[in-house]
């Protein structure tokens, strides 16, 4: 599997990835393609792209969290014909690293919906043997009907950030203000 991060809009690259990100988020709150270009113009975001051949079979959208040194997972999919087949966790591996190497990061943080579904607990179980950790807060935001928690998952032993969920969910809301802010 080959990786490659992009820092910058690209018509092309999304005409490729947006089936997969549709495919996985369009009936759970995917954000509309003039957001994520938003993103882009304003320089807090990276989308990461998991290649086998010439195919894409997984992507993140990740962004910055202003004031920390943490990085958001907004989006993770894999492609589904590849699913269950080790792409999301050697996803995140990349992005680990790429995190560390790229001397911007020093954790990674990430929502998670908290209602205690089979679906729910699933997704929540990928994350902890990714390494993140469950904080206890349970965040209810005003446009969306299901509640949250953060993960977060340290880089480094001296990352500052801290597994306070409503902290966390502080960081994470300026970012999404940001994300919709003169779109």
């Amino acid at each position: 599997m080959i990786f490659e991060t992009i820092h910058q809009w690209d018509e092309k690259i999304w005409e490729m990835v947006s089936p997969i990100y549709h495919h996985a988020f369009a009936e759970k709150g995917a954000k509309p393609e003039k957001i994520i270009r938003n993103m882009f113009r304003k320089e807090i975001c990276f989308l990461h792209l998991g290649f086998v051949g010439e195919q894409i079979v997984s992507m993140s959208l990740t962004g910055k969290l202003k004031g920390t040194q943490a990085l958001l997972i907004d989006y993770l999919a894999v492609h589904h014909d590849y699913q269950n087949q080790g792409y999301g966790l050697k996803t995140i591996k990349y992005i680990k690293e790429w995190s560390k190497t790229s001397g911007s990061f020093d954790s990674m943080v990430i929502e998670v919906e908290s209602e205690a579904t089979p679906e729910n607990l699933v997704r929540i179980h990928f994350w902890q043997k990714c390494g993140f950790v469950l904080t206890d807060y349970i965040h209810h935001y005003i446009w969306v009907p299901e509640p949250y928690q953060a993960m977060f998952l340290k880089l480094s032993n001296d990352a500052e950030i801290q597994g306070h969920g409503k902290l966390l969910f502080k960081y994470i809301g300026q970012f999404h203000k940001a994300s919709y802010q003169d779109s």
